[in-house]
């Protein structure tokens, strides 16, 4: 094992020893009661199980078979979840023919974020998160389950999943991909239009046609944005199916997958092989997913969603540790918007197995951990395939199939990982190099200050922005607004810095998972609403952004510096932020929120 990959886990059992430790006692204690339907009261299990065939009765409550539990984040308005309709039928159907059965506990909500970028909805989507894990609970909370599986894909819709899973650490769960869509129009065509828009070069009927192009069938979006880093997270925590994550909707093996997923939540439930949730994601298991998402220059968003999956573990981790990690885990791959191939050539290339092998053979993964197949991490370095009529896994080619996409750990494209953490007289923030070339690593510049994403739009669009400058936008983290993403600010700033400008964006909001390109230091913490330094900078003065150095300053007398009132933010906007689309109900999460390098947690 590489020495910092051990220290780095260390220093984390070290740290999450107390919480570690309650957590583990509360999922023994809640694994060793007694079956559901066993321990419940008469009219309890007649409600549970009223609306089951009688035969399914029978099974559940007689004959004391394993029933398990499905959460899903089914809609068809998400193209990702879109194919998940079916599932619970097929679902329940292989249950059957395993001699168990299988509900739907409940649905979570699931939005878009392509949807609502740039737009009110967005203010509730980090804390969707939340509402989802509560949702898993809700529906986990009738305590008839002998395992779950979750049904989920998308930006803050895994994650959720994920915390209320772990909240029920005592059940075995497997997560269920759906895959993503077919290859489109290519996504750096797709910015090309986006920039053309930008600048008024093409219209509006232009945009849609590039648009349509891109998202244009059932699966997930094909960036390597935050749904799909979400997927490889999955496979390297060994949550999945191995190498479920990038097989098409449509694909006759995709239906093998999902089966398999309802066989090997069964496995798992028998005492040979009981392998809670709770005890799977440890310590190690946790790295191995930060690592993953370092090797392919995943989603900044996960800065903020794996803290929170930890915490839900008992365990803690901060971006110190993400940074130190990031020193010394090869970058293995470029998938946009950290190159020009998109997530169906990543899995061509070799995709998630192939990183998760390169990483484990080299040391950089622990391989010693629990999943939810036997035989362990190494099993996600192998590729599925549908022989015979039945599932087995192959092993993969020693080289990529395409070196552009996929390199091995000996000739990565990068020595370190994709992200970096800031520290300075800003506070802490992250960046992702992976996305931004290594030219625009430093920038210094003038500061030109902006309270919204809105107020940034409106200056280009009036020309007033033809020049070098950092925009700080500020009032964006969770206790301001939710703490949006600020995708809609790319298209203007790349093509101010494809004239030439010299242009960084520093924020203490989020930016999308596909964001790249522009130098962006994001999740400056703390927000300038809990008294943040970003609050102190005005007008005109320099901002020093070094990703060399890992560093986020303001080049102001330190006196003066110190002498700085922070801004606070005007009442016009805080009453912008509190109402309409729902905005109301989530006002007691804004309240309580913790920092977003806390994981903007709503439920501590």
């Amino acid at each position: 094992m590489n020495p910092v990959i051990v220290e780095v886990t260390e220093r984390i059992r070290e740290r999450s020893a107390p919480t570690r430790r309650a957590y583990l006692e509360r999922v023994a204690l809640a694994a060793n009661r007694p079956r559901g339907s066993d321990r419940m009261g008469c009219a309890n299990v007649a409600h549970a199980f009223a609306a089951l065939p009688d035969q399914a009765k029978f099974r559940v409550v007689a004959e004391r078979a394993p029933n398990i539990g499905i959460v899903t984040a089914y809609n068809d308005m998400l193209s990702a979840h879109h194919p998940y309709e079916n599932y619970p039928a097929l679902i329940r159907d292989e249950a059957q023919k395993q001699g168990a059965t299988a509900q739907v506990a409940g649905g979570v909500p699931a939005m878009c974020d392509g949807v609502t970028q740039g737009l009110p909805g967005m203010e509730l989507s980090l804390f969707s998160r939340d509402t989802i894990a509560m949702g898993t609970a809700v529906a986990l909370s009738h305590d008839v389950f002998d395992a779950a599986l979750l049904l989920g894909i998308c930006d803050k819709i895994v994650p959720g999943l994920l915390i209320g899973a772990l909240h029920f650490g005592h059940l075995p769960c497997v997560f269920v991909p759906a895959g993503p869509m077919s290859s489109g129009l290519s996504n750096s065509d797709k910015a090309k239009v986006r920039e053309q828009f930008a600048q008024g070069l093409v219209g509006r009927d232009k945009l849609l046609e590039a648009e349509s192009q891109a998202y244009h069938g059932p699966g997930t979006c094909t960036f390597y944005g935050t749904a799909n880093s979400n997927q490889m997270l999955m496979e390297a925590m060994g949550l999945h199916v191995p190498g479920a994550a990038f097989v098409h909707p449509h694909a006759e093996l995709r239906e093998e997958l999902t089966r398999e997923a309802v066989r090997t939540a069964l496995r798992n439930v028998k005492a040979r092989r009981f392998t809670p949730i709770g005890e799977l994601v440890d310590e190690r298991v946790i790295v191995n997913a930060m690592a993953a998402l370092l090797a392919t220059g995943g989603s900044t968003n996960h800065l903020i969603h794996w803290v929170a999956v930890a915490r839900a573990a008992g365990i803690l981790i901060d971006w110190d540790d993400f940074s130190d990690l990031s020193a010394v885990v090869p970058l293995l791959s470029r998938v946009y918007p950290n190159g020009a191939a998109d997530v169906n050539q990543f899995q061509a290339a070799g995709g998630p197995g192939f990183v998760i092998r390169e990483l484990v053979e080299h040391g950089y993964m622990h391989a010693d951990v629990l999943t939810v197949v036997e035989g362990g991490l190494k099993e996600y370095g192998r590729l599925p395939v549908k022989s015979e009529g039945r599932l087995m896994w192959h092993d993969l080619p020693a080289r990529s199939g395409d070196e552009a996409v996929v390199r091995t750990a000996t000739a990565p494209f990068s020595p370190q990982g994709g992200l970096k953490l800031l520290k300075g007289n800003l506070g802490r923030s992250v960046i992702k190099v992976s996305a931004v070339p290594e030219e625009r690593h430093i920038i210094e510049a003038p500061a030109l200050v902006f309270d919204s994403q809105d107020g940034l739009q409106q200056a280009f669009q009036a020309g007033e922005l033809e020049r070098d400058f950092v925009a700080v936008v500020r009032f964006q983290g969770p206790r301001a607004n939710g703490m949006p993403e600020l995708h809609k600010l790319t298209p203007p700033l790349a093509v101010l810095q494809g004239k030439g400008h010299c242009v960084a964006l520093v924020t203490d909001g989020r930016m999308s998972g596909a964001s790249g390109k522009v130098p962006a230091a994001i999740h400056v913490s703390p927000e300038v609403l809990a008294g943040g330094p970003l609050g102190k900078v005005r007008d005109g003065d320099l901002i020093r952004l070094d990703a060399v150095a890992g560093t986020l300053d303001a080049l102001v007398d330190p006196a003066e510096w110190a002498a700085r009132e922070v801004t606070v933010m005007p009442p016009a906007l805080a009453e912008v932020h509190a109402h309409g689309l729902g905005r109301e109900l989530f006002a007691g999460m804004r309240r309580n929120v913790l920092t977003a390098e806390e994981g903007a947690c709503t439920w501590l």
